[in-house]
C-alpha cells in the first residue's frame, strides 16, 4: 500500500484542485493550512490498534481519508476540491482509478461534506461502497 505524505499533497493534490478546480473561489496558498489537520488526515488510513488495521483494504484507507479531508476543514478553503483530488492521487499510486462521471462525484462529494457527523461510520461505509462501484485498474 502506497500512502501519501504531506509533500505529495502540496505538489500533486493541492496544485491539481488550484489549477483545474479554481472556480470563482481561490484555494489559499498551502502554507496555510491548518497545521497537523493534514497530518491527521492522511495518517489515519495507517492507523492500528492491537496490531489490527483500523482500516484494512484500500478502499477503506480511501475512504477514510477522502472523509477526513472534507471534514476535518485543513485547508481554509478548497477542501471538497482537494478532498476530490487527493482520492485520485492516492488511488493512481496504488495501481486503480476511479471511473465516475465527474456530476457523480460532485455530488458525492457534496454529500458527503453535508453528512452528520453522528453518522461518521455509516458515512465512510458508503464512501467504501461508492468506490468499489467505480474503482477500476489503471
Amino acid at each position: 500500500m502506497k500512502y501519501l505524505s504531506i509533500k505529495d499533497i502540496e505538489y500533486t493534490a493541492f496544485r491539481l484542485a488550484e489549477e483545474t478546480m479554481g472556480w470563482n473561489e481561490p484555494i489559499p496558498a498551502f502554507d496555510t493550512r491548518f497545521k497537523n489537520k493534514l497530518e491527521s488526515c492522511i495518517s489515519a488510513p495507517k492507523q492500528s490498534f492491537g496490531g489490527k488495521q483500523m482500516y484494512s483494504g484500500l478502499t477503506n484507507k480511501a475512504a477514510i481519508q477522502f472523509y477526513l479531508m472534507i471534514k476535518n476543514h485543513p485547508f481554509q478553503n478548497g477542501n471538497k476540491r482537494i478532498a476530490m483530488t487527493t482520492l485520485m492521487v492516492f488511488l493512481y499510486r496504488n495501481k486503480k482509478w476511479i471511473k465516475v462521471d465527474t456530476q457523480e462525484l460532485y455530488n458525492f462529494t457534496k454529500w458527503v461534506a453535508a453528512s452528520n457527523p453522528k453518522l461518521k461510520d455509516t458515512t465512510i461505509e458508503s464512501i467504501s461502497a461508492f468506490l468499489k462501484l467505480y474503482i477500476i485498474d489503471r
